[in-house]
């Protein structure tokens, strides 16, 4: 996951929910309240126990949810009290967080230093660069507050050198752009605008 003041990463120009969870319990719920729709989702319960971003709205998380099928992009989580996890999502209607396989969700333990040590610290510095992921060429920012994470287009995986050891900050300028974690915001930064 690229670290950042920010979010882990984003899909999509929507605003990124991020949070620490542990999963106490999951159920399967219709996907919304329009009987002719047979749509299916998951609903982890959760217990929270560090909110990064995106939380201004709503205060106080208890459940997440997924699609029911993988073919949708659901997403499988241990319901149990011990595993935690780093969870990002969307806040869809009626403020549910929505999770899926295009969010960065990961075990907390399973989490490299330098990403850890980005969540827990370099959120009280800024939070307001926003990643931008690049699937396909032609990609791009569309602002000076965004940072183009390239893990998939280059290496064809989601979590790759990039999420594994770098993070979005923003500069003196004013600008987003990539350092490596752990050392200076101005002493390593990477310029990856496009790719």
């Amino acid at each position: 996951m690229p670290p950042q003041s920010c979010s882990p990463r984003e899909v999509s120009r929507a605003e990124l929910r991020v949070i620490r969870a542990k999963v106490s319990s999951e159920k399967v719920v219709p996907a919304s309240e329009d009987p002719a729709d047979t749509q299916k989702m998951i609903q982890y319960e959760i217990k929270q126990i560090k909110m990064f971003k995106g939380f201004d709205k709503v205060k106080d998380v208890q459940y997440v949810y997924t699609p029911l099928d993988s073919s949708l992009c659901g997403v499988r989580l241990e319901a149990n009290k011990k595993k935690q996890y780093l969870l990002t999502g969307q806040i869809i209607e009626n403020g549910k967080v929505f999770i899926n396989m295009c969010n960065y969700i990961e075990p907390w333990d399973d989490l490299s230093f330098s990403q850890k040590k980005s969540l827990n610290h370099r959120y009280h510095i800024d939070c307001s660069c926003k990643i931008i992921t690049c699937y396909t060429v032609p990609c791009s920012i569309s602002g000076p507050n965004e940072c183009l994470w390239t893990d998939w287009l280059i290496e064809r995986k989601l979590y790759g050198h990039q999420a594994q050891h770098y993070a979005c900050v923003k500069r003196s300028d004013g600008t987003c752009g990539w350092y490596r974690a752990g050392l200076p915001p101005e002493k390593e930064f990477i310029d990856i605008s496009e790719p």
